[in-house]
């Protein structure tokens, strides 16, 4: 399994952050069933203030660059759902809308004997 990790900022709108946070209460079955179908295992988002920060787990076979683009593809209600989501976002860089973190510790890379 690969884990992707991202954040990204939502606009500084204490409604509109409600807003989000009420959509992915109920989000999509489109969606869902989409990024299954392209070898997405689960998803998780946190948020702090306006922060959210995303853990994307996925089969080993998933390629970001081909699959996400795949997803888009397979339901017209996926491109729907990204670009209503990113009514409530601001990218953090210039050059991703969600921005890749960089993974500096890994406890089972020091300690692999399971408990």
């Amino acid at each position: 399994m690969k884990s992707y990790a991202k954040t990204i900022l939502l606009k500084n709108n204490p409604g509109l952050i409600a807003e989000y946070m009420m959509y992915h209460d109920d989000i999509w079955p489109e969606v869902v069933k989409s990024f299954r179908a392209v070898g997405v295992v689960d998803i998780r988002i946190w948020i702090i203030g306006r922060q959210l920060f995303m853990v994307m787990d996925t089969k080993d076979s998933f390629d970001p660059n081909r699959d996400m683009e795949r997803y888009l593809q397979l339901n017209p209600k996926n491109r729907e759902w990204e670009e209503k989501m990113k009514t409530y976002q601001e990218p953090i860089t210039d050059y991703e809308h969600w921005a890749e973190l960089e993974l500096i510790f890994k406890l089972s890379d020091h300690a692999p004997d399971r408990y």
